[in-house]
This record gives C-alpha cells, structure tokens and sequence, in this order.
C-alpha cells in the first residue's frame, strides 16, 4: 500500500469519527468577550469537533444583511480571492486578490483533511495574485482595472507618499505610484525579506507608521502549537518593524499566533492588533483577540495562552517565557478566525459605529455551532474596548449553517466614510453606508 493510500484511508477513518462527534460550544462571542473571558478545561481530542459548511455562492442577486440603519451595496463581483480592501486618498479602492501560496508539503492525515475541508467551504481556490483597482465614475457605477499583476500571495498594502508597499508572503515590495494611475507596469523593488518557509499562516498584515519611517509587519506562525519544530518558526508569530528607508527589520512584538491585522488606535495613538489563537483543545478554546501591541511584549504563543495559562503540547516547555507572557487586552469569542481590522473616524454610518473597530470574522469549521462569518464591530472609550462584539454584517451563512454563501476578510474605511469588506469566499467586495446618506 502506497503512501498516498494509507493517508486516504487515514483521513476517511479521521473523517469518520469527526462526523460522529457531537462536542459543541458552551459559549458564544457575546458571553465569551472582553477581558477576562471564561476559559474551560483545555480537552484532548483524536478527532477534533468541527462544523463544515458547504460553498454555494451569493445566488440571484442575494447579500449579506446590515443591522438597522444601515444599507449595503455590491461593488464588485467576480473576483478571485479578494482578501484585502484598501482606500487611497483620491477614492480609488485597492485590492488584493490572493489566497495561499499552496506550498505546505502535505505529510500528515490531519494536513489531509484541512485540505478537503478546505475545499468543501470555498476556501482553498488559487487566488489571482494581482492587485485590483476599483474607481467610481460619474454614473456611480464601479470600474476596474488590473493596478498590479504577477504578485506572490499579496496581502497587506500601504501608501507613503508616492510609493506603494506590497506585503507577499516572501517580502515587502516597493511599487512608484501616481495618483489617478488605472495600473503600474514598473517591477517591484524588495524592501525587505519576510519568513516564507513552509508558509502554514502565509498572509503579511502591513500598517505604515504616522511619520511614513516604519512598516509593521504582522507574521503568523508555522503552525497550530509548533508542532513542525521550532525551527521554521524563525520571526514568526510576531509583529515585526521594518525602516522604510534602510529595509532593515526587528522583532517588535512576539508570541502572538497570527496577527493578521494591524491598525493605529485614534484617540491613544497605540497599535493594536487582532490574532487567530489556537486550535483543536475545545470548541470555547482559544478565543481569537483584540489587543494591543505593546513593544519588547510577549503574548504566550506557543507555550501558553490568555497569560499564563500553559499548552503542554508545545514542547520542550518554557516556563521562563511563561511567566513574562501577557494577556490580550480583549476576547472577541473562540475561532470566529478574525482576519481584518479597522477603526471607524468617519461620519457616514451612524454615531453608534463610530470611533470603535471594525473585525472582519472569516469563520472556522474549528467549531460546532459555527462562529465568526460576520463583521462585528466593538465600541472604544479612551482608547479602550468596552462592552461586547456587536455583529454588524450578518448572513453570509444559510440559518441551518449548512451553505456557506460568502466569508469576510479585509475591512477598511473609504474616502467618504463607507465601510469596505473582502468576500473572498464570495468573489466580491460589498460596502456598507448609513441608510440615511
């Protein structure tokens, strides 16, 4: 028996009892947020719970729904992947349409299933590795052009003057832009390398400091709890600063799993950050969080989580960094797998949404009754989170959650105070205004 059979047969028995379990969440993100959420026994599972919608698409004109007060529009449709929104001063909307780079060896029958789940959900297409640009013309119909082509799993984006930085997954690249440019032929130049081995978490969040000097680059991990040895865990799990005019790069903050958005607080002026926490120890283990990112910090990823509370699965242990990890400052509800982030300084939508952030949930089948597929927004006072995740664009699930119809990612704010989202299940980009304006 060869070794592609034996991992078929492993994965069908894998498969099997994963139907069959019936393990479900004690919580939900409105009894689980904030920052003391309750933290249940961690369990050891052969066959973790999970939950597997099935892809169908948007169908015959349907959207996602908005709470009271607000309207949502589609403006873009057919797209391949997109994962992150970005807005440049002019009104132009950039984005980056991109999933995966697929180069993860596939050695394990748990490697084996992400995959055919994967699959199943509409998350696993090749991305088109471009950046798209869309402008909204007189007619208030959006056009679209290909702005940047033959891209390596793109992700974050950031303007500095007249250049444009491109995180894909192996480096930051430097692009010339002219404002009122429909697309840029001119090669990209490396700033900086990023970690690129094995590539388990691929996308690179990018966030400009205030003065344009700095890049902060969020860098997920190898793995669930360095189960792939530390080795390949080299700069990962960290955000990392990058000198914009030199390329040169340090760790800035460590121990946070995926830091897949990264944003400046308005009032504090403090980065935050939102994180994928762990899988596969309980369907209310770990909450995914807000928090900020505080320099020369430690987060606990992979030796312990929410603090100091230990994973024995990470080994050899490390009870010296155990005692210096922190807490996130906020739980925002365990695997709603957040995936972008935005702080709202506009005045188009209601005063209720203003001020606080923004998370695009892009869900995780790591979790019966399903969590996330939404974008949720948090209230902030003095540059704090307060209250519970309030769910803001809903729907992107059949009500018996067994048809999966789009999943957000990337969330940003345009020129006029609307508010962007990245369907990249969905293949399109819906944005969000007050229902008065």
């Amino acid at each position: 028996m060869n070794k592609h059979t034996v991992m078929s047969a492993l994965a069908i028995t894998f498969a099997a009892s994963m139907s069959g379990c019936n393990e479900h969440a004690q919580y939900d993100a409105q009894h689980q947020a904030g920052g003391q959420p309750p933290l249940p026994d961690a369990r050891n599972f052969f066959a973790p719970p999970m939950q597997v919608p099935k892809y169908t698409g948007w169908r015959d004109g349907a959207t996602p729904k908005v709470a009271e007060g607000l309207k949502i529009e589609k403006i873009a449709s057919g797209l391949v992947h997109p994962r992150q929104v970005y807005a440049l001063p002019n009104g132009d909307v950039l984005v980056a349409e991109s999933n995966s780079p697929n180069e993860e060896a596939v050695t394990t029958p748990k490697q084996l299933i992400a995959g055919l789940i994967e699959g199943k959900s509409g998350k696993k297409e090749k991305g088109a590795n471009r950046i798209t640009l869309l402008r909204k013309t007189a007619s208030g119909e959006w056009e679209r052009h290909v702005f940047i082509d033959h891209l390596h799993s793109p992700f974050g984006m950031q303007l500095i003057g007249s250049t444009l930085y491109v995180a894909d997954t192996d480096a930051i690249l430097k692009f010339p832009y002219k404002t009122g440019a429909t697309s840029i032929t001119e090669r990209g130049v490396e700033l900086a390398d990023l970690p690129d081995t094995i590539n388990h978490h691929w996308t690179k969040a990018l966030l400009a400091s205030p003065d344009g000097k700095k890049l902060y680059v969020g860098v997920g991990s190898n793995s669930n709890v360095g189960e792939n040895g530390l080795d390949v865990e080299y700069r990962r799990a960290d955000v990392l600063e990058v000198d914009t005019a030199t390329g040169a790069s340090r760790i800035y903050a460590a121990g946070i799993r995926n830091p897949t958005g990264l944003q400046w607080e308005p009032k504090s002026g403090q980065l935050w950050a939102i994180a994928n926490e762990r899988d596969e120890i309980g369907a209310d283990l770990v909450p995914d969080y807000l928090t900020s990112v505080k320099e020369h910090a430690f987060y606990g990823w992979p030796y312990s989580y929410y603090g100091q509370h230990v994973d024995p699965r990470a080994q050899p242990q490390r009870p010296d960094l155990v005692a210096r990890a922190i807490p996130p400052d906020f739980a925002i509800g365990s695997h709603v797998a957040p995936l972008g982030l935005t702080f709202y300084t506009g005045d188009n939508l209601p005063a209720q949404y203003r001020g606080g952030a923004f998370i695009g949930e892009h869900g995780s089948w790591d979790r019966s009754p399903l969590a996330g597929y939404a974008v949720s927004y948090i209230a902030f006072e003095n540059g704090k989170p307060v209250g519970a995740p309030k769910d803001v664009v809903t729907g992107f699930t059949s009500a018996d959650q067994k048809e999966l119809y789009g999943a957000p990612v990337g969330v940003a704010q345009d020129r006029s105070g609307g508010l962007l989202i990245a369907d990249d299940v969905g293949n399109a980009v819906w944005r969000v205004t007050g229902s008065g304006g």
